[in-house]
């Protein structure tokens, strides 16, 4: 079986048709929930772009693979994808974005030269690249946002768009009075990226992997990552003015929301991104260009969805549709992602399994507590091996495929947040440790624990599905929060960092050293089996205790 492994950026669960969206029709993510299984309930171990990614890249989660926001570096060292299925015999390459940053430092301690094969993978999160390219070539008076080349920007060059950053100037940039309308401002979301819509970012990427998938050999994992619907909330011609006014819905949010919030939600609510999407015209103009952006995204997985078909590749192909996080578009008093109600923490994922086991449940919704860091286990076990569950932290979700309830599975989810980088930090006066957020969700109760020596919030997501009512300092729900800070107790006491053995290396290394002549604290070698001794016993070659 080979893995085609989809993430899109920013995009919120409840935008699909498969998902209930009242507006936008997506046909081909339907098509492929019609063929596999959706996951109703799947949440990202951190709702920020890079430490989500390193979640589902490692399997792990964000404390204990360390790089807990963008442009954290990823460790030497840490097991990835790649590492996994490579020790199967899969072959795992990346067609996009990674938003990895490589451990310069490290691999200069170890003398790891990025252009090595192995020095490659550690610089790039464990693939081998057929295209990366992270989508954001943003230019200020300090030079770009990403240093490195960008192959989208050289695509785009030689298909005649003459700008030094085409990316910034076309493809995220409308025209207004002969002027050039920056997807950067909001005010410009409904207007038409001066690009041909062939040429635009998101069926470029998905040239790029239908040019990889014309060529592979299997077995492959390829994680083909789009930087869409993510903004610059611009698209081109026709998506930009599919959607409009009458098609966005009223804000989720709550006056209640706003009295008195949780410092660390009150500092979020203050900044600037949710002061734009608390504006309506914002959120009428933002709003129709995201739903456009994924109805490109749409369009161009039915390309893809067809190539597999024509190719014969799709019988043989696991799909797996997800995202790193969701957008706020306004609901909650936010924009943008970093805490955890659901359209920040929770995303789609649907897997389609084109195995004869999983037939009984196409076309099926499964709402177990899903988390992000699964999809490893689960690659690993497509692959044919055995999870490595002192490395991989997640769990396979192949029972679900497979219409069975895996044992003892998870009684909560787990996401957390490093926001020591935002201002957000600065504003409530902490020191970096300090600003930490951990989510504990069971199913019906969501808390929010805060370092730094804040109140906990909690919901109740069945009295209370949208969020609104903080019963953070209710005592009516004091044993709730017991039982859900018990939780997190047991999740923050688990081994993460024994990685070099396995609980079956453990068992079964007990007592070697014995069987190899260590054997301490005998007092006349009867308790332990004759055959154990046997080397310090017999008749003496030398004698030198004798002048």
């Amino acid at each position: 079986m080979n893995i085609l492994f989809i993430m899109y950026d920013q995009l919120r669960f409840d935008y699909l048709g498969c998902a209930g969206h009242p507006h936008l029709e997506t046909p081909n993510f339907d098509r492929v929930a019609e063929m596999g299984v959706r996951f109703t309930n799947a949440y990202v171990q951190s709702p920020i772009c890079g430490a989500s990614r390193m979640c589902y890249y490692t399997g792990r989660y964000a404390s204990s693979h360390g790089a807990q926001w963008n442009g954290f570096p990823l460790r030497v060292g840490e097991m990835t994808l790649g590492d996994h299925l490579r020790r199967e015999g899969m072959d795992c390459w990346l067609i996009g974005k990674t938003h990895m940053r490589a451990d310069a430092a490290g691999m200069e301690r170890l003398g790891l030269s990025p252009d090595s094969v192995i020095g490659a993978r550690q610089a790039e999160c464990g693939f081998d690249t057929w295209e990366r390219d992270d989508g954001l070539w943003a230019e200020g008076p300090d030079g770009f946002y990403d240093t490195q080349r960008s192959p989208y920007n050289a695509y785009l060059k030689s298909r005649g768009y003459e700008s030094e950053n085409p990316w910034a100037d076309h493809a995220n940039a409308g025209i207004e009075d002969d002027q050039l309308a920056s997807g950067w401002m909001f005010q410009n979301a409904d207007k038409p990226a001066n690009i041909r819509e062939e040429d635009s970012e998101t069926p470029w990427l998905t040239s790029q992997a239908i040019r990889f998938l014309e060529q592979a050999k299997g077995p492959w994992c390829a994680h083909l990552s789009y930087i869409k619907p993510h903004w610059p909330y611009i698209v081109p011609a026709p998506y930009h003015n599919m959607f409009g006014a009458d098609h966005v819905p009223a804000a989720t949010r709550h006056a209640v929301e706003r009295e008195d919030p949780h410092p660390v939600y009150g500092a979020y609510m203050e900044n600037r991104i949710a002061q734009a999407f608390q504006r309506e015209d914002v959120r009428q103009k933002v709003i129709p260009a995201y739903m456009g952006l994924i109805k490109q995204c749409d369009d161009q997985l039915g390309r893809l969805l067809d190539h597999l078909e024509a190719s014969g590749q799709m019988q043989d192909t696991m799909i797996v549709l997800t995202s790193d996080h969701g957008d706020y578009l306004g609901d909650h008093w936010l924009g943008e992602k970093d805490l955890f109600h659901e359209p920040s923490v929770k995303v789609p994922l649907i897997i389609y399994d084109p195995g004869t086991a999983t037939d009984g449940t196409r076309g099926s919704t499964c709402d177990a507590l899903v988390e992000s860091i699964d999809l490893a286990a689960t690659f690993v076990e497509a692959a044919g091996g055995e999870v490595p569950m002192h490395i991989i932290e997640g769990r396979s979700l192949t029972p679900f495929l497979q219409g069975r309830t895996p044992e003892k599975w998870r009684e909560v989810a787990i996401s957390e947040y490093d926001y020591s980088g935002t201002q957000q930090c600065v504003k409530l006066g902490l020191e970096p440790r300090d600003a930490r957020l951990f989510m504990v969700f069971d199913g019906r109760y969501k808390l929010m624990h805060a370092e730094g020596g804040f109140r906990p919030m909690l919901f109740d997501l069945q009295a209370d599905p949208q969020e609104f009512h903080d019963l953070g300092r209710s005592v009516d729900h004091s044993e709730t929060l017991a039982r859900l800070y018990e939780h997190l107790a047991r999740w923050g006491r688990r081994m993460s960092q024994r990685v070099t053995r396995s609980d079956a290396e453990i068992v079964a290394g007990r007592g070697a050293s014995l069987r190899r002549g260590i054997l301490p604290f005998l007092v006349d070698g009867t308790e332990v089996p004759e055959e154990w001794t046997a080397k310090y016993r017999g008749p003496v070659g030398q004698d030198f205790t004798k002048e």
